[in-house]
């Protein structure tokens, strides 16, 4: 019975240790906060956003010398300040509008074998990739998806805006609606306003006003019959405070009346 107690009861000495060794550690760490102690005056973290950083080419957030400007426009956004595509969006392969396809579709034929000539249908893809292409122009990067094709000629004029900045026709029927809008969206940049008034520099030309870009606007939309021809007492003022006025109020140009339109004729 003596020997059962004696097993059952703490031993006097071990709780002794235990209470010791648990204020000591408690005192060590009491004196190593005071002698490092915590600042909270200064900030570990920021929270501002990584767009705002100068200098840093942020995705997709254009940058001009004064700093954030516009935004690149989304594929299938409709901006009514930027031209419409001359060839109008592609009806054949509509994914082709969102991207930098060039001529690339996809095409059908078929897998003929050598023994028996079984026809059998397939199908080839566009070699389609997503890309990050840098544009100096923007001084950011611009995700898109593109075509190994259209890469290689990236490659050749050397680099995105100068693919974009293309005049020949066919340049611009493989850019598409979303390359279209692309290039409106440079050309709007301090970089490729400054290159096109060296290039009229170049050529013995002075710099083009914005008077004389809306002459040659209303003159374009005068030949296309867009907006009726002036005459006789009807002036060059008076004609372009009208389309002005039109396009203020958003009216409907009408380019050719249709009296006499399928109209009956007397046997």
């Amino acid at each position: 019975m003596a020997s059962t107690l004696r097993v059952g009861l703490p031993r006097p000495a071990a709780a002794a240790a235990t209470t010791t060794t648990t204020i000591t550690s408690q005192q060590l760490l009491r004196s190593a906060c005071q002698q490092t102690p915590i600042s909270t005056s200064r900030r570990l973290f920021s929270t501002s956003p990584a767009a705002l950083a100068p200098g840093y080419p942020y995705q997709g957030v254009p940058r001009d010398a004064h700093g954030l400007s516009i935004p690149i426009p989304k594929p299938s956004s409709r901006n009514p300040e930027i031209p419409p595509y001359p060839y109008g969006p592609r009806q054949v392969y509509k994914q082709s509008n969102g991207g930098l396809y060039g001529s690339s579709r996809i095409r059908f034929g078929n897998n003929v074998s050598e023994k028996h000539d079984v026809k059998t249908p397939r199908k080839w893809r566009p070699n389609l990739q997503r890309r990050r292409l840098w544009s100096e122009a923007l001084r950011c990067f611009v995700q898109t998806r593109v075509t190994t094709r259209v890469l290689r000629t990236i490659d050749k004029v050397g680099g995105l805006d100068n693919y974009l900045l293309g005049d020949k026709s066919q340049r611009i029927k493989d850019l598409g609606p979303w390359g279209w809008k692309l290039r409106w969206r440079i050309m709007q940049s301090d970089i490729v306003t400054e290159r096109f008034r060296a290039e009229r520099a170049a050529l013995g030309l002075g710099p083009k006003s914005n008077k004389a870009i809306r002459d040659e606007a209303i003159s374009e939309a005068v030949a296309m019959g867009i907006v009726p021809v002036a005459t006789g007492s009807t002036s060059t003022q008076a004609l372009l405070d009208e389309t002005q006025r039109m396009l203020d109020t958003e009216e409907d140009f009408v380019i050719g009346k249709d009296e006499g339109f399928m109209k009956e004729q007397k046997a």
